[in-house]
């Protein structure tokens, strides 16, 4: 099987043509112009992941942004979001404070992307 995707790792956005075989396993990888065109392809057909970024709202009201560590499951996304909602913080923050611990269970942080006092 044929799919086709469009990398977002860089601003080329490069279109690439992935062969799947019937286990779904991924086979060969047509169009990339680097190796994370490929890296991409295999990993979003296999185990799809993403940085969630978002803000977090101070005790002031003032929002604080924030993203995952690392990136998690696309199925967790919705979950993440949800638990970073429920949170208010104190300020001041600095760029890099973990605002939550394993979030949702993800085994990820969510930190601060900027100081806010």
């Amino acid at each position: 099987m044929i799919k086709e995707l469009t990398c977002i790792c860089c601003p080329m956005g490069c279109s690439l043509k992935t062969e799947v075989n019937e286990t779904g396993e991924v086979v060969s990888v047509t169009g990339n112009t680097c190796v994370r065109g490929e890296n991409y392809a295999k990993t979003e057909l296999t185990a799809s992941v993403r940085i969630v970024t978002t803000t977090v709202l101070a005790e002031s009201g003032k929002p604080v942004p924030v993203k995952t560590e690392e990136a998690v499951a696309k199925d967790k996304i919705s979950d993440v979001v949800k638990s970073i909602k429920s949170v208010k913080i104190k300020l001041p923050v600095k760029m890099g404070d973990v605002i939550i611990k394993n979030v949702s269970d993800t085994g990820v942080n969510v930190i601060s992307t900027r100081s806010v006092d």
